[in-house]
């Protein structure tokens, strides 16, 4: 016949679950208490080391898209007027000084 008290095994595994349970949310709070303290020292130190945005990198990128596009058109637009001024021969103008 089985009393009602929790009492023998049964109630030290109970004890056991519930002391198991608590320490694991003990364990998941402490984790997340770490990351957010890693998280801020992370943006502290990159904040610190003044990195640029993400919106600057993209300003940036478009910046050097568009004089990429104007230094091809410069150098097709002086391809030609060296071409027209030697008579179809490739070559510097005349004058123009070479930049090394």
């Amino acid at each position: 016949m089985q009393s009602s008290d929790r009492s023998g095994p049964n109630r030290l595994f109970d004890d056991f679950a519930r002391l198991m349970t608590d320490a694991a949310g003990a364990a998941q709070g402490v984790r997340r208490e770490a990351e957010t303290v890693v998280k801020a020292q992370f943006e502290r130190l990159i904040r610190d080391m003044d990195i640029a945005s993400r919106e600057e990198l993209d300003v940036l990128r478009d910046m050097v898209a568009a004089l990429r596009s104007q230094n091809d058109a410069l150098a097709h637009r002086v391809a030609a007027l060296e071409a027209k001024g030697s008579g179809g021969e490739a070559g510097p103008a005349p004058g123009a000084t070479e930049i090394l």
